[in-house]
């Protein structure tokens, strides 16, 4: 299937069922009026859900809209839980490096996650507003799926059973005032301003064979400014997959249904790929050249992510974002 949140005016926004093409849309009040409703009571409700979404892609219904992304807030546009990872490792490696930090060597046996601000998601295509450009402004093209509850100390293997939702992510970060903050010993919080995701979640058989040992087997698109950032394979090079991340996240705490995890950055060691973030291609330039000379985002700076089925048709629509400035 295929979800999204449409803004009528309230918070938590309207539930709708959208085709598989994107082309249509309905909302379906008689099961869910909200993406948390849809949820909190999923093996109730989705196969009611199911079967309409079946007639949706059947033509079968009469009352169906024109899908438009410009309506949509982030699919939950606000949640109990926001984690995000760093599965791909090498990408972590080199951004550590960039701000002069060692990676230890247990990055590479035990997920890091930092947990987000979740009470307020930027729909994706709204603008970014930051009230000072000198704050190191950056995308993060990644991936996140959406869980229902998930006990605490699941295992790996039982996690991807409690996977519900994928959707792709844009996790805003404000990369000078990273140093800082962690060096206070006490992880990310104002570097990490609202994050937003797609304008559909989509369940794992959307994808079909590019969904395996879950993992998304597909490129994720970054345009900056119009012009092709990166196109790296979300399937390569993932240190570790969603199973390993949800069980990481609920080992000491049980997930409520709702609970959004993120990929990290996502990044491959075939740097001909490009990069789905700023800070990792600076990094690559300070490498090679010795000085980063890609600046930062400023305002009026543009980022799309997107990403293609095997017949370059969206799968989860894209996010669509300018950088401008803030203010009270």
């Amino acid at each position: 299937m295929k979800l999204a949140s449409y803004n009528n005016g309230r918070r938590d926004g309207q539930l709708m069922l959208v085709s598989r093409d994107l082309t249509k849309t309905v909302a379906v009040p008689a099961i869910a009026h909200t993406m948390q409703q849809l949820l909190d009571g999923w093996d109730l409700l989705k196969p009611q859900l199911q079967e309409l979404y079946d007639a949706l892609n059947e033509g079968m219904f009469d009352n169906v809209q024109a899908f438009d992304e410009a309506k949509c807030l982030s699919p939950l546009p606000r949640a109990y839980q926001w984690a995000d990872g760093s599965a791909y490792v090498n990408h972590v490696e080199l951004v550590r490096k960039a701000r002069g930090a060692e990676m230890p060597e247990t990055f590479w046996t035990d997920p890091l996650v930092y947990q987000g601000g979740s009470d307020s998601f930027i729909a994706p295509k709204a603008d970014i507003e930051m009230a000072n450009e000198d704050w190191g402004i950056d995308f993060e093209s990644e991936i996140a799926v959406i869980t229902d509850d998930v006990p605490m100390g699941v295992s790996s293997d039982n996690a991807a059973q409690h996977i519900k939702l994928l959707m792709l992510v844009n996790d805003v970060s404000l990369r000078n005032l990273i140093p800082g903050e962690l060096a206070k010993g006490f992880g990310f919080f104002q570097s990490k301003p609202s994050s937003s995701f797609s304008p559909v979640a989509v369940t794992p058989d959307e994808l079909g064979a590019r969904w395996e040992d879950s993992k998304v087997h597909l490129p994720l698109i970054t345009y900056l400014n119009g012009e092709l950032f990166g196109r790296p394979n979300a399937g390569v090079d993932m240190t570790f997959n969603f199973s390993q991340l949800v069980s990481h996240v609920a080992k000491t705490r049980p997930l409520s249904a709702g609970a959004i995890i993120g990929s990290g950055t996502i990044s491959n060691y075939d740097r001909s790929a490009g990069s789905s973030c700023l800070a990792e291609k600076r990094m690559l330039e300070v490498i090679a050249d010795g000085k980063a000379t890609t600046p930062f985002m400023r305002f009026g700076d543009t980022v799309r992510i997107e990403m293609l089925d095997d017949n370059d048709v969206t799968i989860f629509g894209c996010i669509d974002q300018k950088v401008v400035e803030y203010k009270a």
